[in-house]
């Protein structure tokens, strides 16, 4: 690792920014800020919190949208050389409620950040945190050149933004990295995603609500594989390039909330109910990583059947303080 970097992480409270910065972390030479718009939480969400003396960290809490001149005086004053931007609506269902909200965080906030960076001396490397949902349905090989094609206002948001950040990286060489994994999951996540969710329901003896009765396929990718593979590209990639993050192969929603009813001791049958499926959902997730495995010799390493005992573990571990939180999502604006 370079020693000595500073580093923003931006979306720093989110389910992959907290993982990527408890990574950044393991290396004490690394000065690192954090910067979300909500107040710092608690270890239920934030694996770094476990850490003791971490003095290597700070965190601040800024909204992109409507902190806007504070966020860019603290890039200045900061001058990181590298900024990981994780911050994003990322909800696919509600977006259809509130679009412009989805544009204003992913796509107009985001213009401004790098209309400012473009005109710095200090930033290094840009890495962005993008969404294999650019590319809707993903049918046969899907590689990083493969059109863009989005099926929802929250993927369009975040295409407008991977277009935008290309055309500064082409204009004025804006030094962007932009990553694409696929349905990360893990320990800390979202209590509303599907694992998580499946979990706590069926300890609670609720019956699960299954889109389409689950048939979509998904890559699940378990979140630390992704933060290993986001380093990788944040250290070695080729400016401008697009880099892949996926396992080796999808699976179906239904067969993993299957394992999760197994690890539980419940019958599938007894713990789900077929629902109608979601607007623009998209049939399939599975997409090529062959750059990153090549390039960095990065692959996963995290096994499903690993990663599903982990959540569980993590929901009984932390199970009074679960059930004191929503398990639906809030929408912010």
């Amino acid at each position: 690792m370079t020693r000595g970097r500073k580093i923003v992480v931006l979306g720093a409270n989110s389910f992959s920014g907290q993982d990527f910065v408890d990574l950044l972390l393991d290396d004490p030479a690394n000065q690192v800020v954090g910067v979300s718009r909500s107040a710092e939480r608690s270890a239920l969400f934030l694996r770094y919190r476990l850490r003791t003396g971490a003095v290597n960290y700070r965190y601040e809490q800024l909204d992109v949208n409507r902190d806007g001149d504070r966020l860019l005086a603290l890039l200045d004053a900061e001058r990181p050389q590298m900024i990981v931007n994780f911050a994003a609506q990322s909800e696919v269902a509600p977006s259809w409620e509130h679009p412009q909200h989805w544009f204003q965080t992913n796509t107009v906030a985001l213009a401004r950040m790098v209309n400012h960076l473009a005109r710095q001396d200090y930033l290094r490397r840009y890495l962005h945190v993008s969404s294999p949902e650019v590319y809707g349905t993903c049918v046969g090989r899907v590689d990083e050149g493969s059109p863009l094609n989005p099926s929802t206002p929250y993927a369009a948001s975040k295409a407008a933004a991977d277009m935008l950040l290309r055309v500064y990286h082409q204009q004025f060489g804006f030094p962007l990295v932009t990553v694409r994994a696929t349905n990360v999951y893990g320990a800390r996540q979202q209590l509303f995603k599907i694992i998580p969710r499946s979990t706590i329901y069926m300890r609670q003896g609720k019956v699960i609500p299954l889109h389409g009765g689950g048939v979509a396929v998904k890559s699940f990718i378990h979140v630390r594989d992704v933060s290993r593979g986001e380093l990788a590209i944040l250290e070695q990639g080729q400016p401008g390039r697009i880099y892949h993050l996926s396992p080796d192969a999808g699976i179906a929603v239904r067969t993993v909330v299957q394992r999760v009813a197994e690890r539980l001791g419940k019958r599938f049958e007894d713990v789900c109910q077929v629902v109608d499926e979601r607007p623009g959902q998209d049939a399939a997730y599975v997409i090529d990583s062959t750059t990153a495995r090549d390039q960095f010799g990065w692959k996963p390493r995290i096994e499903l059947a690993e990663g599903l005992d982990e959540v569980v573990q993590w929901v009984d571990q932390y199970w009074g303080e679960i059930q004191q939180q929503p398990l639906t999502y809030v929408h912010q604006r």
